[in-house]
Parts: C-alpha cells; structure tokens; sequence
C-alpha cells in the first residue's frame, strides 16, 4: 500500500452488506464507525484500553472530525484503513490522522483527522493528559 506517512497501524476490512446505503456504495455513516473502530484498535495495541480509561477517570472524546470522501466502495470490497497520531500537546488534545484504500486498487477513498480532547469521566469536564496517555499516545507521534 502507498500510505501518506510513515509506519501506519493498519485495519483490515471487508465492505459487508449492511454497510450499503440506497444509493449502493457504503454510506458515509460506515466511515465514521471505522474511524472510531480504528481509533480504538490502536488505543488497545499502545497499551490503552477502554479498562484503562475507566480506572484513569478520564476519555480522549472527540472535538472535530474532518472526512473527506474521495470514492466509494462497494459491498464485498476488502479496503485497509490506516491511522497515525499526528499531533499530542502533552496536554489536553491529541490527533489522528486516517486514510483508507481499495487494497485491490490501491485507490484511497478517505482521508480524516480527528482532534480529540481529554475528559474527566466522572464530570465530563476536560482535564490534563495522564502521564500513561502522554506516554502511550506522544509516544506513537508520526510526523506529517
């Protein structure tokens, strides 16, 4: 796969039927849970699972999704998406980036950011990184 950076963490897919909206490609909708579903993958491979999170107290939510939808995929399509954080202030926010390609055509059909903001679990208010989220996410940092 041609990646836009570097030492991608990468998801296998395969477009099932429930992904297809009534105009027959995927629906924009299935994107963003891939998004989330990657997210979260990645999470768990860096050490951070959502067990962690509950006994920290605290959650990366999200603060802005960009996608930008460049072609569609079809059911039975197998496509990889891959993510990468780009960016962890050490403090309060931290982003991903994604792409996601065709694997048979190498055709990207995504690209996304995601800015996520650190929160408190108990008040939902945005706290500072733990130092396990400082480590495990600045850690992971690919530059752009």
């Amino acid at each position: 796969m041609s990646w836009d950076l570097p030492a991608p963490f990468v998801l296998d897919l395969e477009v099932e039927d429930s992904s297809i909206d009534h105009y027959g490609h995927v629906n924009n909708a299935e994107y963003l849970r891939w998004v989330e579903r990657i997210s979260w993958a990645h999470s768990e491979h860096l050490g951070l699972s959502l067990a962690h999170y509950r006994q920290l107290d605290r959650a990366m939510v999200v603060h802005r999704h960009e996608l930008d939808y460049l072609s569609p995929a079809f059911a039975g399509d197998t496509l990889q998406l891959a993510t990468w954080i780009v960016a962890c202030d050490d403090r309060l926010t931290l982003t991903r980036r994604f792409q996601l390609q065709h694997a048979g055509t190498r055709r990207a059909l995504l690209r996304a950011c995601t800015r996520f903001a650190c929160i408190e679990l108990s008040s939902g208010r945005p706290r500072r990184l733990p130092e396990a989220f400082r480590q495990c996410y600045g850690g992971a940092l690919v530059s752009q």
